[in-house]
Protein backbone atom coordinates (compact mmCIF):
# COMPACT_ATOMS: atom_id res chain seq x y z
CA UNK A 1 0.00 0.00 0.00
CA UNK A 2 1.52 3.17 -1.17
CA UNK A 3 1.04 6.58 0.89
CA UNK A 4 -2.04 8.00 -0.98
CA UNK A 5 -3.65 4.42 -0.79
CA UNK A 6 -2.66 4.48 2.86
CA UNK A 7 -3.73 7.81 4.12
CA UNK A 8 -7.16 7.70 2.17
CA UNK A 9 -7.64 4.61 3.94
CA UNK A 10 -6.86 5.95 7.25
CA UNK A 11 -9.15 8.88 6.18
CA UNK A 12 -11.95 6.63 5.49
CA UNK A 13 -11.64 4.98 8.65
CA UNK A 14 -11.84 7.89 10.51
CA UNK A 15 -15.10 9.15 9.27
CA UNK A 16 -17.11 5.81 10.32
CA UNK A 17 -15.90 6.54 13.92
CA UNK A 18 -19.26 8.01 15.32
CA UNK A 19 -19.09 11.85 16.08
CA UNK A 20 -19.68 10.66 19.83
CA UNK A 21 -16.03 9.53 20.20
CA UNK A 22 -15.41 13.33 19.43
CA UNK A 23 -17.47 14.75 22.20
CA UNK A 24 -14.41 15.72 24.31
CA UNK A 25 -13.05 17.54 21.08
CA UNK A 26 -14.10 21.11 20.13
CA UNK A 27 -12.31 23.12 16.95
CA UNK A 28 -15.04 25.34 16.94
CA UNK A 29 -15.10 29.20 18.85
CA UNK A 30 -17.47 27.67 22.18
CA UNK A 31 -20.55 29.32 22.45
CA UNK A 32 -20.16 30.58 26.30
CA UNK A 33 -23.43 31.56 28.24
CA UNK A 34 -23.04 34.92 28.13
CA UNK A 35 -25.42 37.05 25.69
CA UNK A 36 -21.65 38.83 24.94
CA UNK A 37 -20.19 35.54 24.30
CA UNK A 38 -23.12 34.01 21.90
CA UNK A 39 -22.82 37.42 19.93
CA UNK A 40 -19.24 36.50 19.31
CA UNK A 41 -20.17 33.47 18.53
CA UNK A 42 -22.45 34.71 15.70
CA UNK A 43 -19.92 37.53 15.03
CA UNK A 44 -17.63 34.28 14.29
CA UNK A 45 -19.68 32.14 12.20
CA UNK A 46 -20.65 34.90 10.01
CA UNK A 47 -17.35 36.04 9.28
CA UNK A 48 -16.41 32.68 8.70
CA UNK A 49 -19.10 31.92 5.98
CA UNK A 50 -18.00 35.11 4.28
CA UNK A 51 -14.18 33.89 4.17
CA UNK A 52 -15.64 30.39 2.99
CA UNK A 53 -17.64 32.18 0.28
CA UNK A 54 -14.43 33.75 -0.64
CA UNK A 55 -12.46 30.97 -1.03
CA UNK A 56 -14.84 29.03 -3.23
CA UNK A 57 -15.41 31.43 -5.22
CA UNK A 58 -11.76 32.21 -5.54
CA UNK A 59 -10.65 28.80 -6.01
CA UNK A 60 -13.58 27.57 -7.77
CA UNK A 61 -12.31 30.49 -10.46
CA UNK A 62 -8.64 29.98 -10.63
CA UNK A 63 -9.43 25.49 -10.99
CA UNK A 64 -12.11 26.77 -13.74
CA UNK A 65 -9.70 28.87 -15.42
CA UNK A 66 -6.76 26.22 -15.25
CA UNK A 67 -9.12 23.30 -16.49
CA UNK A 68 -10.61 25.25 -19.30
CA UNK A 69 -8.40 27.45 -20.41
CA UNK A 70 -5.47 25.31 -20.50
CA UNK A 71 -3.00 24.96 -23.04
CA UNK A 72 -3.41 21.05 -24.51
CA UNK A 73 -6.89 22.69 -25.47
CA UNK A 74 -5.43 25.39 -27.36
CA UNK A 75 -6.01 28.17 -24.81
CA UNK A 76 -4.20 31.43 -25.98
CA UNK A 77 -3.73 34.32 -22.91
CA UNK A 78 -5.27 37.69 -23.87
CA UNK A 79 -3.48 40.56 -24.73
CA UNK A 80 -4.76 43.23 -22.73
CA UNK A 81 -3.15 44.95 -19.65
CA UNK A 82 -6.02 47.54 -18.18
CA UNK A 83 -10.06 47.16 -17.37
CA UNK A 84 -11.75 49.82 -15.94
CA UNK A 85 -14.43 47.46 -14.81
CA UNK A 86 -12.66 44.96 -13.25
CA UNK A 87 -10.39 47.37 -11.45
CA UNK A 88 -14.01 49.04 -10.09
CA UNK A 89 -14.93 45.22 -9.34
CA UNK A 90 -12.23 44.56 -7.45
CA UNK A 91 -12.33 47.93 -5.30
CA UNK A 92 -16.02 48.19 -4.74
CA UNK A 93 -16.44 44.05 -3.76
CA UNK A 94 -13.40 44.13 -0.93
CA UNK A 95 -15.53 47.46 0.21
CA UNK A 96 -18.70 46.54 0.87
CA UNK A 97 -17.56 42.98 2.47
CA UNK A 98 -15.17 45.38 4.81
CA UNK A 99 -18.12 47.23 5.55
CA UNK A 100 -20.71 43.99 6.60
CA UNK A 101 -18.18 42.57 8.32
CA UNK A 102 -17.50 45.99 10.15
CA UNK A 103 -20.98 46.94 11.16
CA UNK A 104 -21.91 43.79 13.26
CA UNK A 105 -18.38 43.96 14.82
CA UNK A 106 -18.20 47.41 16.43
CA UNK A 107 -22.01 46.31 17.52
CA UNK A 108 -20.32 43.89 19.17
CA UNK A 109 -17.29 46.12 20.35
CA UNK A 110 -20.20 48.59 22.15
CA UNK A 111 -21.45 46.23 23.97
CA UNK A 112 -18.43 44.91 25.40
CA UNK A 113 -17.68 47.98 26.64
CA UNK A 114 -21.07 48.60 28.18
CA UNK A 115 -20.76 48.11 31.83
CA UNK A 116 -23.16 50.59 32.77
CA UNK A 117 -27.02 49.42 34.59
CA UNK A 118 -24.77 46.59 36.56
CA UNK A 119 -26.35 45.18 39.57
CA UNK A 120 -23.36 43.79 41.37
CA UNK A 121 -19.49 44.58 41.22
CA UNK A 122 -16.59 42.36 42.27
CA UNK A 123 -13.18 43.54 42.23
CA UNK A 124 -10.33 40.64 40.84
CA UNK A 125 -6.86 41.47 41.76
CA UNK A 126 -4.13 39.16 40.08
CA UNK A 127 -0.72 38.35 42.64
CA UNK A 128 2.06 35.54 42.00
CA UNK A 129 0.40 33.09 41.73
CA UNK A 130 -3.08 33.43 43.10
CA UNK A 131 -6.50 35.47 42.11
CA UNK A 132 -8.53 37.58 45.49
CA UNK A 133 -11.84 38.60 44.89
CA UNK A 134 -13.37 41.71 46.70
CA UNK A 135 -17.35 41.83 46.17
CA UNK A 136 -17.88 45.60 46.42
CA UNK A 137 -20.74 46.66 48.75
CA UNK A 138 -21.35 42.92 50.19
CA UNK A 139 -17.89 42.88 53.14
CA UNK A 140 -16.82 39.73 51.13
CA UNK A 141 -13.33 39.21 50.17
CA UNK A 142 -11.11 35.83 49.69
CA UNK A 143 -8.16 34.56 48.06
CA UNK A 144 -8.64 31.80 45.55
CA UNK A 145 -5.74 29.43 44.70
CA UNK A 146 -4.65 26.41 42.98
CA UNK A 147 -6.56 23.05 44.85
CA UNK A 148 -4.09 21.23 46.65
CA UNK A 149 -4.71 18.03 45.62
CA UNK A 150 -3.22 19.48 42.09
CA UNK A 151 -0.41 21.22 43.88
CA UNK A 152 0.70 18.51 45.83
CA UNK A 153 0.76 16.44 42.52
CA UNK A 154 2.68 18.69 40.34
CA UNK A 155 5.61 18.48 42.46
CA UNK A 156 8.65 17.32 40.94
CA UNK A 157 8.81 13.71 42.81
CA UNK A 158 5.67 13.33 44.07
CA UNK A 159 4.74 10.22 41.77
CA UNK A 160 1.34 10.88 42.24
CA UNK A 161 -1.07 9.95 39.16
CA UNK A 162 -2.01 13.26 37.39
CA UNK A 163 -5.16 11.32 35.83
CA UNK A 164 -6.59 10.24 39.74
CA UNK A 165 -6.84 14.02 40.54
CA UNK A 166 -10.48 15.54 39.51
CA UNK A 167 -9.87 18.37 37.02
CA UNK A 168 -5.91 18.50 37.49
CA UNK A 169 -4.66 21.91 37.56
CA UNK A 170 -7.66 23.47 36.67
CA UNK A 171 -9.65 23.56 40.19
CA UNK A 172 -9.05 25.87 43.25
CA UNK A 173 -10.02 26.35 46.70
CA UNK A 174 -12.40 29.16 46.73
CA UNK A 175 -14.80 29.55 43.22
CA UNK A 176 -15.58 32.80 42.76
CA UNK A 177 -19.73 31.97 43.47
CA UNK A 178 -21.88 34.66 41.24
CA UNK A 179 -25.68 34.54 40.45
CA UNK A 180 -27.66 33.95 37.13
CA UNK A 181 -28.78 36.48 35.33
CA UNK A 182 -27.62 39.43 36.74
CA UNK A 183 -25.09 41.76 35.15
CA UNK A 184 -21.93 41.68 37.16
CA UNK A 185 -19.27 44.04 36.62
CA UNK A 186 -15.51 43.08 37.10
CA UNK A 187 -13.05 45.72 38.08
CA UNK A 188 -9.74 43.84 36.98
CA UNK A 189 -6.15 44.99 37.94
CA UNK A 190 -2.67 43.39 39.71
CA UNK A 191 -0.88 43.82 42.84
CA UNK A 192 2.51 42.36 41.16
CA UNK A 193 3.19 42.09 37.80
CA UNK A 194 0.48 41.36 34.74
CA UNK A 195 -1.93 39.16 34.50
CA UNK A 196 -4.91 38.17 32.82
CA UNK A 197 -8.14 37.31 34.06
CA UNK A 198 -9.99 34.53 31.50
CA UNK A 199 -12.69 32.39 31.44
CA UNK A 200 -13.76 31.26 27.69
CA UNK A 201 -17.28 30.69 28.33
CA UNK A 202 -17.50 34.59 29.67
CA UNK A 203 -16.24 35.34 25.57
CA UNK A 204 -13.87 38.08 27.10
CA UNK A 205 -10.27 38.45 28.49
CA UNK A 206 -9.21 41.41 30.92
CA UNK A 207 -5.67 42.15 31.39
CA UNK A 208 -4.88 42.72 34.98
CA UNK A 209 -2.43 45.59 35.42
CA UNK A 210 -1.12 47.18 38.65
CA UNK A 211 -2.21 50.69 38.94
CA UNK A 212 -4.80 50.33 36.51
CA UNK A 213 -8.27 48.83 36.77
CA UNK A 214 -9.87 47.32 33.40
CA UNK A 215 -13.56 46.92 33.47
CA UNK A 216 -15.96 44.37 32.36
CA UNK A 217 -19.05 42.47 32.45
CA UNK A 218 -21.22 39.20 32.01
CA UNK A 219 -24.25 38.19 32.49
CA UNK A 220 -24.35 34.07 32.90
CA UNK A 221 -27.80 32.87 31.96
CA UNK A 222 -26.89 29.05 32.76
CA UNK A 223 -26.35 27.65 36.13
CA UNK A 224 -22.91 26.15 36.18
CA UNK A 225 -19.23 25.65 36.79
CA UNK A 226 -16.91 27.87 34.46
CA UNK A 227 -13.07 27.22 34.61
CA UNK A 228 -10.29 30.00 32.93
CA UNK A 229 -7.27 30.66 33.99
CA UNK A 230 -4.63 33.06 33.71
CA UNK A 231 -3.48 34.43 30.41
CA UNK A 232 -0.53 36.42 30.31
CA UNK A 233 3.17 34.92 31.42
CA UNK A 234 3.45 35.99 35.03
CA UNK A 235 6.18 34.17 36.34
CA UNK A 236 7.61 30.34 37.12
CA UNK A 237 3.58 29.46 38.42
CA UNK A 238 1.89 31.45 35.80
CA UNK A 239 0.65 27.80 34.38
CA UNK A 240 -0.91 27.08 38.39
CA UNK A 241 -3.37 30.16 38.73
CA UNK A 242 -6.56 28.49 37.59
CA UNK A 243 -9.75 30.29 37.65
CA UNK A 244 -12.97 28.59 38.93
CA UNK A 245 -16.90 30.54 38.63
CA UNK A 246 -19.73 29.46 39.48
CA UNK A 247 -22.52 30.87 38.91
CA UNK A 248 -26.31 29.96 40.46
CA UNK A 249 -29.73 30.63 41.39
CA UNK A 250 -30.23 34.27 43.07
CA UNK A 251 -31.60 32.60 46.09
CA UNK A 252 -28.51 30.18 46.46
CA UNK A 253 -26.68 33.08 45.81
CA UNK A 254 -27.76 35.40 48.49
CA UNK A 255 -27.13 32.68 50.82
CA UNK A 256 -23.89 32.01 50.32
CA UNK A 257 -23.09 35.61 50.53
CA UNK A 258 -25.08 34.93 53.84
CA UNK A 259 -23.02 32.20 54.73
CA UNK A 260 -19.71 34.21 54.02
CA UNK A 261 -20.70 37.32 56.22
CA UNK A 262 -21.07 35.04 59.05
CA UNK A 263 -17.60 33.12 58.67
CA UNK A 264 -16.44 36.70 58.89
CA UNK A 265 -18.07 38.00 61.50
CA UNK A 266 -16.88 34.67 63.72
CA UNK A 267 -13.35 35.33 63.13
CA UNK A 268 -13.43 39.13 63.54
CA UNK A 269 -14.94 38.05 67.08
CA UNK A 270 -12.51 35.52 67.51
CA UNK A 271 -9.71 37.87 67.01
CA UNK A 272 -11.64 40.27 68.74
CA UNK A 273 -11.79 37.91 72.18
CA UNK A 274 -8.16 36.64 71.72
CA UNK A 275 -6.83 40.62 71.93
CA UNK A 276 -8.95 40.83 74.88
CA UNK A 277 -7.38 37.82 76.55
CA UNK A 278 -3.64 38.97 75.53
CA UNK A 279 -4.62 42.43 76.77
CA UNK A 280 -5.54 41.00 79.86
CA UNK A 281 -2.46 38.19 80.39
CA UNK A 282 -0.32 41.58 79.61
CA UNK A 283 -1.79 43.44 82.20
CA UNK A 284 -1.63 41.09 84.86
CA UNK A 285 2.35 40.47 83.81
CA UNK A 286 2.57 43.69 84.53
CA UNK A 287 1.09 43.94 87.77
CA UNK A 288 3.10 40.61 88.87
CA UNK A 289 5.83 42.84 87.72
CA UNK A 290 5.62 45.99 89.96
CA UNK A 291 4.43 44.04 92.40
CA UNK A 292 7.46 41.91 92.84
Amino acid sequence: MNFLSKNIFISLILALIPAACFADWELNLPRGVTPFSQDIYDLHMYVLWIVCAIGVVVFGAMFYSIFVHRKSRGAKAANWHHSTKVEVLWTVIPFAILIAVAVPATKSLIMMEDVSNADMTIKVTGYQWKWHYDYIGEDVSFYSTIHKDSNVTRQRGSKLDPFSVDHYLRDVDNYLVVPTNKKIRFLTTAGDVIHAWWVPALGWKRDAIPGFINESWALIQEPGVYRGQCAELCGKDHGFMPIVVEAVPEADYLAWIAEKTEEKALVINDSKALERINSVALAEGKKIESGE
